[in-house]
């Protein structure tokens, strides 16, 4: 007897040692975020688990924690999860959140869950799967069957995930949103009444609700935005909101009289987009703002407290009266307190002043940084070599990303003209990014952002004209988020004719490395171009590489999609994180589009570069 009880006891002691918590209650009552019983308030950052390496996970939310911060909030990223129709992935990569989620309770903070499924976040298409487009009858963030049948199947996966994080099953997760800043897209979306708008939040919310999440619901958006985005039985949360009187005005008017009162969005920085200048907010301000919530008793929300990196094809885009799209950087930086790499900033620094109390932890060392000795290329290898391991796809007009079926990357459109024609060339529907080589020579770049759709062009007889065009990221907000298909999405027009007729479409989705093995060197100035060398390393370390010298394309480090660059800026390096890199050889592999000059090596400097702005490299001279 004694022996069983023992061994229950050890049973026991072991399965709280496993999780290494007590488990915590969480509720909102009486106008309070309430804690173990008590009233408490919170002061959360947002710090998006697919944006920073798995192996850096722990280092992050240790920065948040010796900040001062009690809790983290995070985006889930449907399309980082669901990768083809009904295919779920929640393990490979940065996408373990079950696993985020243990960590953040392991260092102390308790979790903030913002599962949309519409998110925004300055990521390809606001969250959703590109491939959502394809299915008939389906129209994203609306009152359909077919959309809601995909938001349940994707709810349904992901609570399997996080069932058992929720605090009320002994977990860190104390809220989960719902829906996200829906009152900025009911005033976007005029043309649908209040009322149906109103039927799908309700029905999103009740999915939220009958797959099993069973915590305290909130939503976010702007203080006049709430009669469309407010949620009955959630608590409204107001972004951006600097006016405390106004934040408690608001919330009373749509939470029964009383609070609590919270910013779900602060913003310590601002979103970054290629050709424009990095907006930064002042250190004082941030400061000033945050004490204005501490004496008030306002819990918040840094967004963000640390953004980290779109790394592969991750980044979404905006657009305005001026711009057809705004392509988000791959930098996601938002200067915010801790850097893209990690570092505590002044404005860290100075938050943790007012922020920490006798129990925050001291600030974990900063990870270590290396520079790399001139990277040596030594293939450069045309594009017309991955185009001729692809077989084409032919129709009468050009075919879109989603008519072939691809989410990302590049489409090489190609046709023979057997009878010579000239004129101008209009590509009015070009998403997004266009070169056109007639013969093999480089005529003309077409860009969506310049809102440059036509160029003079002179094809002769037998003449073959290309058009490599890329994806550089889809709408993540605003009413144009319905209209996301990418590559030609409109006829092609030269000298006033529709050409039609033998299109061949290669697809070039750069989802894995280009694998070089037995391609010879073949480049020329002009021609989109792979370069790959190798690195030797001695120790493993974060680095920066220096792409001020080169044109426009990814880059992908022992075969991983680090990222996008170009030449406008205002980010001119890509941080390379050292959990990436190993001892020993490394492969680098530059896809350059321009290729204007002929690389032969690439550098790396040890601080990044995000504030040098080159917008007529975007245009043609």
């Amino acid at each position: 007897m004694k022996k069983s009880l023992f061994t229950l006891f050890l049973f026991l002691l072991l399965a709280v040692n496993a999780t290494g918590q007590t488990k915590h209650t969480f509720a909102i009552t009486d106008g309070n975020f309430v804690l173990d019983g008590k009233p408490v308030q919170i002061h959360s950052g947002e710090m998006h688990y697919a944006r920073i390496p798995k192996p850096y996970w722990r280092h992050r939310l240790k920065m948040m924690k010796a900040m001062g911060l009690n809790a983290v909030a995070t985006y889930v990223f449907w399309n980082y999860h669901e990768t083809a129709p009904g295919v779920w992935d929640f393990k490979t990569g940065n996408r373990d959140i079950a696993e985020y989620i243990k960590t953040a309770q392991e260092e102390g903070l308790y979790v903030i869950l913002r599962p949309g499924p519409y998110v925004c976040a300055e990521w390809e298409f606001g969250g959703y799967p590109w491939f959502l487009q394809k299915v008939p009858g389906m129209v994203i963030r609306g009152n359909n069957p077919q959309y809601l049948a995909a938001t349940k199947s994707y709810f349904t996966a992901l609570y399997g995930q996080v069932k058992k994080l929720l605090v009320t099953n002994g977990g860190p997760i104390i809220m989960v949103q719902g829906e996200n800043e829906f009152g900025s897209y009911v005033a976007q979306r005029k043309d649908i009444p209040l009322a149906e708008h109103k039927k799908y939040s309700a029905a999103v919310f009740q999915q939220l609700k009958d797959v099993g999440f069973n915590v305290p619901f909130f939503t976010s958006d702007g203080s006049w935005l709430f009669e469309g985005g407010a949620l009955p039985g959630a608590l409204p949360t107001a972004n951006g909101e600097d006016d405390v009187a106004k934040l408690k005005e608001v919330v009373n008017k749509y939470n029964g009289g009383k609070g609590p009162y919270m910013v779900a969005e602060f913003y310590p920085g601002w979103l970054d987009h290629w050709v424009e200048e990095f907006p930064k907010v002042a250190t004082e301000n941030v400061v000033k703002q945050t004490q204005k919530y501490l004496d008030a008793g306002v819990s918040f929300n840094y967004y963000m407290v640390h953004g980290g990196t779109n790394f592969g094809f991750t980044s979404g885009a905006n657009y305005d009266g001026n711009h057809d799209i705004q392509p988000d950087l791959t930098t996601y930086d938002y200067d915010a307190p801790i850097s893209e790499a990690g570092w505590g900033t002044e404005k860290y620094n100075a938050l943790r002043n007012i922020l920490k109390s006798p129990k925050t932890p001291a600030v974990p060392a900063k990870i270590p940084v290396i520079t790399i000795p001139n990277i040596q290329l030594t293939k450069a290898v045309s594009l017309e070599y991955l185009k001729s391991k692809v077989k084409a796809v032919t129709a009468d007009s050009p075919l879109t990303f989603e008519d072939l079926n691809q989410g990302h990357g590049y489409v090489w459109y190609s046709k023979k003209f057997k009878q010579p024609i000239s004129g101008k060339l209009e590509l009015k529907g070009l998403r997004d990014y266009a070169i056109v080589y007639v013969n093999g020579v480089k005529v003309a770049e077409l860009n969506r952002y310049y809102k440059k759709y036509d160029c003079m062009i002179d094809v002769p007889f037998n003449a073959t004209l290309d058009i490599i065009v890329e994806n550089m990221g889809r709408i993540n907000y605003g009413a144009d988020i319905i209209n996301s298909t990418k590559g030609i999405i409109s006829p092609v027009i030269i000298n006033g004719q529709t050409i039609t007729g033998d299109w061949n479409m290669y697809s070039l989705p750069m989802d894995v490395v280009p694998n070089l093995t037995d391609a010879k060197n073949m480049v020329k100035v002009g021609s989109p171009t792979v370069y790959q060398g190798t690195f030797n390393l001695s120790t493993t370390g974060d680095t920066f590489l220096d792409m001020r010298d080169w044109g426009k394309g990814i880059i992908f480090i022992n075969g991983i999609n680090i990222g996008r660059y170009w030449s406008v800026g205002p980010q001119q390096t890509l941080y390379v994180p050292g959990c990436w890199l190993k001892e020993g050889a490394n492969e680098i592999v530059i896809f350059e589009q321009k290729n204007d000059k002929i690389q032969t090596s690439v550098g790396t400097v040890e601080t990044p570069i995000l504030e040098s702005l080159q917008p007529e490299k975007g245009e043609e001279k």
